[in-house]
């Protein structure tokens, strides 16, 4: 489904490369395979010689870099960078990363993907101390702890700040001497390690972006690990032994690339073991054809058609002219949006009974517009088949559903979901099949991934976000709610 045209947006993007003395042109391509992230804003800090050097805007990395001498400019064979979506903080230019700070005994960058379930908390304590923000970010927080760390070597400050932030987190800092990479106990947000073919070492949120630059993959950085990357190679070092392996299930669902690889687990086979698996559970078995809505949807779309058996067509195309950066501030121009980015195929569609697959419904709004898009068209029954689970609960740990009002799963039954949308029919993938489909092994609740926003079951707490939440639960969320930390 499509980020731009409701309420289910991407986390962001992180990359970093030390070694190559081409680092930022490299840097920008590896963001740019990211950019599915974050569009909002961009950035990329390079070191050459001690020195280091930002530019950073909003607007995708195409336009911030629009300039070609502003990426000359960044010179040195190290840098970070970033795309970003403001799962928190305001999107302003003060909060586009990596941010880059200029101290009396050194220069430091980071850039963060995730989001801080205690940062309300630190923050008000840090400022109680004495400690100034520049931006809304929760970002900016762990600099302020490691600044603060009574620890003797900067390895150590890094690791006694990341075990004071709670949440889902990668971040990447770079030094003139280290490059740092460093993931939440929890592993909720990807971070992958490449090595190009002249020894550079890469980091980035997904396999995909070192696939671009022609970087070999040497590993994940796993749950609870910092990675120290200097002229003398890499080294993995634990910052906590207190881990619990729960990857984010919407990244296999919707937020990955689907050329990536997540612990080993290829996006699009996942995907397309979705849509098989959807296709067993919920049967359309009057339908004519199978169409997917682009793009995430197309895997699970594939996998639907080939199970069932049903002829797979293109019946829905997506106006690959639209910008990304299409995000409408009203519900109406949302409406238009999807008008503008999507199309039925009338010569597909017209007098057959169509499964339509998609990946989510969170408001609700998008899949009653597509459906009505398609018997505009001419579509005789549209039976909509979604290959994850009703999103019943919010979601704290860096994606952009942190509110049950926006959930209609949240308010309404699967029946009153589905004549909303206006759909024949509407089925959802049930958790067990979520499971199975994506199949981790690991020894792990739920085999190794985290799914809050589907069984309220939130594996590091709430902190700062509990009691807003548990105020707002809505009747379902009560009557579904099975583990989780109320």
């Amino acid at each position: 489904m499509l980020a731009e045209t409701k309420s289910l947006n991407e986390e962001c993007g992180v990359f970093g490369i030390w070694g190559d003395d081409n680092a930022s042109q490299l840097t920008y391509f590896g963001l740019h395979s990211l950019q599915h992230r974050g569009q909002e804003g961009a950035g990329i800090v390079s070191c050459d010689e001690g020195k280091l050097l930002v530019h950073r805007n909003l607007g995708l990395i195409s336009e911030v870099f629009k300039d070609s001498a502003d990426l000359k400019r960044l010179t040195g064979n190290r840098a970070i960078g970033h795309v970003r979506y403001s799962t928190s903080g305001q999107n302003s230019i003060e909060n586009v990363q990596p941010f880059l700070y200029h101290f009396y005994d050194m220069d430091i960058a980071i850039c963060h993907n995730g989001n801080l379930v205690n940062a309300k908390t630190l923050r008000r304590n840090l400022e109680e101390d004495g400690a100034i923000f520049h931006s809304t970010s929760d970002t900016e927080v762990l600099m302020h702890l490691i600044r603060r760390s009574q620890k003797d070597s900067l390895i150590e400050k890094i690791k006694e700040g990341l075990n004071q932030v709670k949440g889902g987190f990668t971040y990447i800092l770079l030094t003139e001497e280290k490059m740092f990479g460093a993931v939440d106990p929890n592993s909720f947000r990807p971070l992958v390690i490449g090595q190009l073919p002249n020894g550079a070492y890469v980091m980035a949120s997904e396999t995909c972006a070192i696939d671009t630059i022609g970087a070999d993959f040497v590993r994940n950085v796993n749950a609870g690990e910092l990675a120290i990357i200097d002229d003398n190679g890499l080294t993995i070092e634990k910052y906590t032994d207190d881990t619990t392996i729960s990857i984010a299930a919407m990244e296999y669902i919707y937020f990955a690339r689907p050329d990536s690889n997540i612990a080993g687990v290829n996006v699009h086979t996942a995907r397309k073991r979705m849509g098989a698996r959807l296709a067993i559970e919920a049967p359309a078995v009057t339908a004519d054809i199978v169409i997917g809505v682009p793009n995430s949807s197309l895997s699970a779309a594939s996998g639907f058609a080939e199970e069932s058996g049903t002829p797979y067509e293109m019946g829905l195309i997506k106006n690959q002219y639209v910008g990304r950066t299409f995000i409408q501030p009203t519900q109406e121009l949302r409406e238009l949006g999807v008008k503008m980015k999507l199309s039925a195929v009338k010569g597909v569609v017209q007098g057959k009974s169509v499964v339509m697959v998609d990946d989510s419904i969170v408001r609700g709004t998008t899949s009653k517009r597509i459906v009505t898009l398609l018997k505009e068209a001419g579509a005789k029954e549209v039976h909509v088949r979604i290959s994850s689970p009703p999103l019943i609960y919010p979601s704290f740990y860096g994606i952009d559903i942190s509110k049950s009002a926006e959930l209609i799963a949240a308010k309404m039954t699967v029946d009153e979901i589905c004549a909303y949308i206006g759909a024949d029919s509407l089925a959802f993938l049930s958790q067990e099949g979520l499971i199975d489909s994506i199949g981790l092994k690991f020894d792990m609740p739920y085999s190794g991934l985290c799914m809050d926003s589907f069984n309220g079951d939130y594996p590091t707490g709430l902190y700062d976000y509990e009691a807003d939440y548990v105020n707002n639960m809505t009747a379902i969320q009560k009557e579904n709610l099975k583990g989780g930390q109320v």
